[in-house]
């Protein structure tokens, strides 16, 4: 009698095959590392030193260094209550939020307006292009310096830093009453009217930062398939209907993306009125300008928030379907 013994060999492991998602996240991650290594090893100790500096008073020492000596979070209410710094920082806050609300409307809409526009077929489409585009590189490095240089060197005559968003009507395009007599009859508000002469006046600096925003749009729109414009022409929608059911939606994501890069934009531009006001208190009081860039930090963050809570309840995102 024999045992008839039967060997199995173990199931071969099947090797796992990572999905497509999972490797562009990877290489999501692998691309933005240097700029994660980096994070971490300048700006994060930069970041707590200026936190340290915002709740300690600096004493400098004999052999060119400095002590510091904690004073708690009073420096953050002197920040607005300061006698010679505190006013002047309130104005230029008021004054740059509401530069910001006339900027993302103004900015957006022209932004989208000529993506529409360039994204339509016609001869030397490239070129101009090219053109809008040509302003945001002109808008670095020896052009934004010498901006910069313009910039402060009025400050400087000036004697302080101007808080305020009047102009000269020497700088104006066009003024208020031009537009009244074109509306009179029109039944249009003041206020509408207003903001139309001040985004005429500002065409130059609007144009100049809209370069970005511009390609962003762009690019949504030629990732809208034409079969879905084709669907809506067979259907017999109109171009306004196809812009406002179709095209608006599918782009919305993008419009919450400018919008928040365009806040980030203008609050931390060179030619920042709070960002140079904290600059030129520096110099006097390195406590109190680093009290002051931590609220103003806070206070982008708080806008920021805002924004993309209010606009992520409108955005749509199209879903593939499993």
């Amino acid at each position: 009698m024999t045992n008839d013994v039967t060997i199995t060999s173990a199931p071969k492991k099947r090797k796992k095959i990572a999905s497509l998602d999972r490797r562009k996240a990877r290489a999501g991650w692998f691309f933005i590392l240097p700029f994660i290594i980096g994070f971490v090893i300048i700006y994060i100790p930069m970041l707590w030193e200026s936190i340290l500096m915002s709740i300690n008073q600096i004493d400098a020492t004999g052999d060119a260094g400095y002590t510091l000596k904690y004073v708690g979070w009073k420096v953050y209410a002197d920040a607005f209550l300061d006698a010679d710094h505190g006013q002047g920082y309130a104005q230029a806050l008021v004054s740059g939020l509401q530069q910001l609300a006339f900027d993302i409307p103004a900015i957006l809409i022209f932004s989208l307006f000529m993506a529409v526009m360039l994204n339509q077929k016609m001869a030397g489409r490239a070129v101009f292009r090219a053109i809008f585009f040509l302003p945001v590189i002109l808008s670095t490095g020896v052009f934004e310096a010498l901006s910069n240089s313009s910039f402060n060197t009025d400050n400087m005559m000036n004697g302080s830093i101007d808080t305020g968003t009047e102009e000269s009507t020497t700088d104006q395009l066009v003024s208020v009453l031009d537009f009244e007599k074109l509306f009179a009859n029109m039944k249009v508000g003041t206020e509408l009217v207003q903001y139309v002469v001040n985004a005429i006046n500002n065409i130059f600096d609007i144009v100049n930062r809209a370069g970005v925003q511009m390609l962003v749009f762009l690019a949504a729109l030629q990732s809208i398939s034409p079969a879905i414009y084709e669907s809506c022409k067979i259907d017999g929608a109109t171009a306004w209907e196809t812009f406002w059911k179709i095209t608006f939606p599918m782009i919305s994501p993008m419009i919450l993306v400018n919008g928040v890069y365009t806040i980030i934009d203008a609050f931390t531009r060179d030619n920042n009125k709070v960002m140079g006001y904290i600059e030129g208190v520096k110099n006097a009081n390195q406590m109190l300008s680093s009290a002051m860039s931590w609220i103003y930090f806070m206070i982008v963050v708080l806008i920021v928030g805002a924004i993309t809570a209010i606009f992520s309840a409108f955005v749509f995102y199209q879903r593939k379907s499993d």
